[in-house]
């Protein structure tokens, strides 16, 4: 069994002092640490850590309680995750299925943290693949007449199964900004494109038109301006003049179930710091 962890995560102005301040306000509450990191972004006069450390007889409770004393005069902006409070994850999908597939195998080896609670599609293909683990199967389909219904029903849906966290696995539908706002770094979506180069629409035949060596993905949290959300994670293949078109799109969907695997999982580690549209992303 996974030992029982508990992590702050901080965001601050720099200043000297603050890893030890950190370190000393959890040493007096009998706290160990077992990982810690920072970043200091100098352009931006910011420092940014995370400090995980094991929760087993700690008063988690007081001890956030008590951190807002030590937070509140040095501008902190920062957040306890507890590691035994399991995250409940919300996939939507449409019809391609090989994030979905790649996702539920992942929690099916005990590769990721976090309950997968619910599946959400636009069509009803997936149904019988999404009963095999166990999972209920939402199928809300949508036209541009009834956008706004089925959105509304999507949003009932994640509040009824408590999603905390939405995994947009190859989900082809543009949320409304209505939508994003309720999950503020809280849905990550996977786009089949290392962005920005190559956004929009078939991006691997623009990418067989101008003749490029490498094709990526790009796993990034979604706000209200598509596809500019901050990156989580991306990466990319190299390819030749001897790949088709259709072999772009294979190892283009290779790289996107590893990549949103990778930021899904850093998620749920609470290994993200989100600032100034940017992330930064602790081992």
């Amino acid at each position: 069994m996974k030992q029982a962890t508990a992590t702050l995560l901080i965001i601050c102005p720099d200043r000297p002092g603050l890893v030890a301040a950190v370190s000393n306000f959890l040493f007096e509450r009998g706290a160990n640490i077992v990982h810690a990191d920072q970043h200091v972004d100098r352009e931006e006069g910011l420092f940014l850590q995370r400090v995980e450390f094991e929760a087993e007889g700690l008063d988690l409770d007081a001890l956030e309680a008590s951190f807002g004393g030590l937070a509140g005069p040095m501008g902190m902006r920062w957040a306890l995750r507890r590691s035994t409070r399991d995250t409940q994850v919300a996939i939507l999908v449409s019809q391609q299925a090989h994030c979905l597939t790649d996702l539920l195998a992942r929690w099916e080896m005990k590769e990721l943290s976090g309950h997968p609670v619910a599946v959400i599609s636009n069509h009803p293909d997936h149904a019988d693949l999404v009963g095999h683990f166990g999972l209920p199967y939402h199928h809300l389909p949508v036209d541009p007449e009834t956008r706004a219904d089925q959105e509304a029903k999507v949003l009932e849906t994640l509040e009824s199964v408590g999603a905390d966290l939405i995994v947009l696995a190859r989900y082809m539908q543009i949320l409304s900004g209505d939508f994003v706002e309720r999950y503020p770094n809280r849905i990550i979506n996977i786009h089949h494109s290392f962005l920005p180069a190559f956004a929009g629409g078939r991006p691997y035949h623009q990418a067989h038109e101008r003749g490029v060596k490498v094709i990526g993905a790009t796993a990034h949290y979604v706000t209200a301006e598509l596809d500019q959300g901050p990156i989580i994670d991306q990466d990319v293949t190299r390819i030749s003049h001897r790949d088709s078109v259709s072999d772009l799109v294979q190892k283009g969907r290779d790289l996107e179930k590893v990549v949103l695997a990778r930021a899904v999982r850093a998620h749920l580690e609470n290994q993200i710091l989100v600032y100034r549209n940017r992330t930064v992303v602790f081992a």
